[in-house]
């Protein structure tokens, strides 16, 4: 008899391909891997309301999933009159770390997320880069109230000069991960996945030593050291692949399949 592992999955550049393409052969092997016992935990930077059709695709309808970056972990059950409901959701004030930004990236687009309904927004931000319909609003309201993430995104940098500026501000109190391109996600102090997926492996009662992840960007960089087998896919940065314990195909040639039938 298989012992259940804790799988872990990120879903873009990881379950997904980055047109947001679900293929068959990860459908079915995340399908098979979940029929056969195992407990596939869905965990992604993306918001709640861009998690959910990812579930639904998949066929994920019990177990629990991890979003934004780990600030946020649901409960999924069929008879949750949304199919889930939120467990944990951890916030902190935006303000210093917004005052911090608009200085130094003054160009700069910026988002905080609204649970379960989108994000509010300083001005709108390329199409298809947020989900849901976000809401632009004055500066002032980012600020307003606790938020689980911010989220900040100069298209006029690149990802190397995104990078440099933001190591040289030094952001104090609180979490961040630069993403694929200038992109920033802000998240509560002591929030990431792997500390979220920690929460969720004591829930399931899972033993460390079962636990697998697999992911391509900086923001799971504790996901795979958090796991006894962290896998990076092979359209991940080096120091992501230097993370983990191992690196797996490319999104694009379905790189995921080859470690969810491992688990078979």
């Amino acid at each position: 008899m298989t012992t259940p592992h804790l799988v872990a999955l990120d879903i873009d550049g990881t379950t997904v391909n980055h047109e947001g393409e679900l293929s068959d052969a990860v459908r079915d092997a995340v399908r098979a891997v979940a029929s056969a016992g195992h407990h596939l935990t869905i965990a992604t930077g993306r918001a709640i309301i861009g998690t959910l059709p990812v579930l639904h695709r998949l066929g994920l309808t019990t177990g629990y999933a991890v979003c934004a970056n780990g600030a946020v972990t649901l409960r999924l059950a069929p008879d949750l009159p949304e199919g889930y409901e939120i467990l944990e959701a951890v916030t902190f004030d935006p303000g210093p770390a917004l005052r911090v930004l608009r200085e130094h990236f003054p160009s700069a687009l910026v988002a905080v997320e609204e649970l379960g309904v989108g994000f509010k927004v300083t001005a709108p931000f390329p199409d298809g880069e947020l989900d849901g319909n976000p809401r632009v609003v004055p500066f002032e309201e980012l600020m307003a109230t606790p938020v689980t993430r911010l989220t900040l995104r100069d298209p006029s940098s690149t990802s190397e000069e995104f990078v440099e500026r933001t190591q040289h501000i030094g952001l104090h109190g609180v979490e961040y991960a630069v993403g694929w391109s200038a992109w920033l996600d802000i998240n509560p102090e002591g929030v990431s996945k792997g500390a979220a997926l920690e929460a969720v492996r004591r829930r399931l009662g899972v033993e460390p030593m079962h636990t697998v992840a697999v992911g391509d960007q900086r923001n799971d960089l504790e996901m795979l050291r958090w796991a006894a087998r962290g896998v990076a896919m092979g359209n991940a940065p080096d120091e992501v692949k230097e993370a983990a314990d191992e690196v797996t195909g490319d999104v694009d040639d379905d790189g995921l399949v080859m470690v969810l039938n491992s688990l078979l």
